[in-house]
């Protein structure tokens, strides 16, 4: 069975850490490289939320 943390292609990896950073800074919460289990819930979904947002913007910028 495959380890779902691994990546496919590792400049993916790269770079959804890149962008899980941005999205960090962007709602001031301070991520750390490696582990960051002592985040609260609400920080952790702070983050992926902006993920999420940023991706939804990026598609439908790409859909005009």
């Amino acid at each position: 069975m495959k380890n779902s943390n691994n990546a496919v292609v590792p400049q993916a990896r790269e770079a959804l850490d890149r962008f899980k950073m941005e999205a960090a800074r962007e709602v001031g919460v301070n991520l750390k490289q490696g582990y960051n289990g002592d985040l609260t819930s609400k920080e952790a979904g702070s983050v992926g939320g902006q993920m999420v947002k940023k991706m939804i913007e990026a598609y439908e910028n790409g859909m005009k």
